[in-house]
């Protein structure tokens, strides 16, 4: 048991080494980031750790991109024009209501009920 803690940095450096040279080469150049391959892998080699470390977290970019940030209601144009059309309709509404209220007190005034 001693014997593998003390190789474990060892094995640990080695898997990271080797899998980043494996993703280095099998990686689309369109993905890469930063610098071109051939140096990554340099610098994956040289750089012991460190290396496949920064290449990992800087040289490549995600298979699958972050999605974009909601935008702000106020700038999203649609919620701005959806904003105008209940602003309006609620105006509609408001002459409508008027008006049946100016009608239905024309109606109110008592009649001589004989």
């Amino acid at each position: 048991m001693a014997a593998l803690l003390r190789y474990l940095p060892l094995i640990v450096a080695v898997v990271l080494l080797v899998a980043a040279v494996v993703d280095i080469v099998r990686i689309e150049p369109h993905r890469v980031r930063a610098l071109p391959k051939p140096l990554w892998a340099v610098i994956a080699i040289g750089i012991v750790i460190i290396g496949p470390i920064l290449w990992f977290a800087l040289g490549r970019e995600p298979l699958h991109p972050r999605p974009a940030k909601p935008v702000a209601p106020d700038d999203d144009p649609e919620f701005l024009q959806r904003l105008a059309r209940e602003k309006e309709q609620e105006q509609r509404i408001r002459d409508l209501e008027k008006k049946l209220s100016e009608l239905d007190g024309d109606d109110d005034t008592p009649k001589n009920p004989q």
